[in-house]
Formats: C-alpha cells, sequence, structure tokens
C-alpha cells in the first residue's frame, strides 16, 4: 500500500485527491492549519474523516513539516495548500507569498533532508503565465510566466524553486500547471460559486441583486475531479515533469453568468450589477490552456464538460438552503 501525504487537503482539490487516492487504496495522511472553528474547517472532508489521518501543521513551520514527514513516512506528497484566492493577494500579499512561496520552499527543504526520494506534486497555476498569450491564442508549458498578482508571483517562485530542485537534488518533482477548476466544494468567494450562489439566492426570492467584478475576463473552467486526477498520472510517470491542465475551452465571466441564469429560467441582465470593488489592480483578461502534453504522455482526458460541472453546481445549491 502506497502512502500520500496531502497539503491543503480540507480545500476543494484535497478533499476530492483524498477521496480518489483512498479508491485505489492508498493510506492518506493530510495537513491541517490549527484555527478556532475546526468544524467548519473540515466541513469538505467530514465524510472520510474516519479513514484519512489528520495532523495539524503549517507551511510556515518547517519544524511542523518535518515532524509530519517522519510520522507519515509518506511515498508521494501532493502540495496543495496556499493562500488561493487572487484577489485577497493584493489585499495580503506578504502573508499570501509567505504562505504561497516561501512554504513551498519549506516543504521541499524538509523533503530533502528527511527523504529526497519522496515523489512530489506541486500545485502550480495559470495564473503564472499573467497576459502572456501564445499566437494561436493558448497558453502552453512553453508560453513566458508574466503574472499579474501577488498569488501568481507566488506560485512563480514556487514553480522555479521546484525545478530548481529537482535538478539540483535529483528530486522527482512534478509541475501540475492547473487552469481554473470548479466544482460543488469550491468557496463561495470564487466566481463561479458565488454566481451560482446567487443566482440560486434571486430565484428563491432571498436576494434581488448580484455584484460583479469583470464580466469580459476569460477563464478555462474544468472540474477539479478530473483535475486531481491528473495530478496522480502525473507521479506514476516514469519521470518527472511540467504539465499543463486545462480543457482548452474558455469562457468569459458573461458567459457563465448567462448560462447559470438562464438555467434557473431568469435574465441576469435584470439581476447583475458590476462593483469595482471587485475588480483586480491588474486584470488577468484571458485565460485557455493546451493540455496537449498531458493528454498524449499520460492519457489524460476530462469526464466533465463546462456545461455538466456548471449544472452539478446548480444542483447542488438547489439542494442546500
Amino acid at each position: 500500500m502506497k502512502t500520500a501525504l496531502i497539503t491543503g487537503i480540507n480545500g476543494q482539490d484535497g478533499s476530492y485527491l483524498a477521496e480518489f487516492l483512498l479508491g485505489i487504496g492508498y493510506e492518506v495522511w493530510g495537513i491541517l492549519r490549527r484555527n478556532s472553528n475546526p468544524e467548519a474547517q473540515t466541513s469538505r472532508i467530514n465524510h472520510i474523516f474516519d479513514r484519512i489521518n489528520l495532523v495539524y501543521g503549517d507551511l510556515t513551520d518547517i519544524s511542523s513539516l518535518t515532524s509530519v514527514i517522519n510520522k507519515a513516512q509518506p511515498d508521494e506528497i501532493y502540495n496543495l495548500a496556499a493562500q488561493s484566492h487572487v484577489r485577497i493577494s493584493f489585499d495580503m500579499p506578504i502573508f499570501t507569498s509567505n504562505v504561497t512561496a516561501l512554504g513551498t520552499l519549506n516543504l521541499l527543504e524538509a523533503i530533502r533532508q528527511i527523504n529526497p526520494k519522496i515523489k512530489i506534486y506541486q500545485a502550480s497555476s495559470s495564473e503564472m503565465f499573467g497576459n502572456s498569450i501564445d499566437d494561436d491564442g493558448y497558453q502552453r508549458e512553453t508560453t513566458p510566466l508574466t503574472p499579474v498578482s501577488p498569488y501568481g508571483c507566488s506560485k512563480v517562485f514556487s514553480y522555479n524553486i521546484s525545478n530548481n530542485y529537482k535538478n539540483s537534488y535529483d528530486m522527482f518533482i512534478s509541475n501540475g500547471i492547473l487552469f481554473n477548476h470548479e466544482s460543488p466544494r469550491r468557496g463561495l468567494n470564487f466566481v463561479t460559486n458565488k454566481v451560482v450562489k446567487g443566482a440560486v439566492d434571486i430565484k428563491r426570492g432571498k436576494a434581488k441583486s448580484l455584484a460583479l467584478g469583470n464580466l469580459e475576463a476569460s477563464r478555462d473552467w474544468g472540474h477539479a475531479k478530473d483535475y486531481v486526477v491528473a495530478m496522480w498520472q502525473m507521479l506514476q510517470h516514469n519521470k518527472p515533469d511540467n504539465f499543463v491542465c486545462a480543457t482548452g475551452i474558455s469562457h468569459s465571466v458573461r458567459d457563465l453568468v448567462g448560462y447559470v441564469f438562464n438555467q434557473l429560467k431568469m435574465d441576469y441582465e435584470d439581476f447583475v450589477t458590476q462593483d469595482e470593488k471587485f475588480l483586480r489592480p491588474e486584470e488577468l483578461t484571458h485565460l485557455k490552456g493546451d493540455s496537449t502534453k498531458l493528454r498524449s504522455t499520460l492519457n489524460w482526458e476530462p469526464d466533465y464538460t463546462f456545461e455538466t460541472m456548471i449544472d452539478e453546481m446548480i444542483e447542488y445549491q438547489l439542494a442546500h438552503e
């Protein structure tokens, strides 16, 4: 039986990854940051709580990472923990950098000192590309990294230091450059679930309007369930490498809003407003990923479409008050 350690196990991706790994026979360990509301902290993993091993730790505290790694003795480590909200990274740039950038370095150094043979998945992000776009309209592994947010800058550091440790110390570290991926478990301050929850509240008469930021920004949205399979596949490959994971189809926020409201038999123009407080100081206008390398090398294919993903999110919100 293989053993996996997941940082950020209580997040959207971590919870789906834990489910997937349990389903294929792994022993699963997860790191939790201590806070004063543990019930809410584990809401995404309560249904598997008795099947996983949870320990307190923090990416900013290398001593806690060393302790957890020694205790779990993992074959694979999936580093998913981060301050992952791009807009909030402008309000908290130092905290974002400490967790998302230096936290990765802490983890890599702890692994190097304890057991450099552990396989490592590093969660990289399409936000690293910023507004760099290849001539055909896509971003891929060779597209220049020009981030336009503190979050994106932190992820570029993590990406580069992961490559540096891989090459310098012969460590198995693969970067998954994941484009936006959503699910019913997505936080309500992310635009997809914000739109879905807001529209359902309007449909129920619990809200009268929905305020959003840039409606013309376009993103390549996939389902988190599909993307955690790609994470695992990267660590089963015969060598470490970096892979873009994306659907290859981009939709604007306006497209998203229109689809959700149409599914609920409403006209979004009657309810949606724009508020400058939701705009970023520097906008990222367009993301569309080319995952040819991932599909051809690891035979990855997503099960969800944009529409089936959003439908699942709508159904979830309709079933929950």
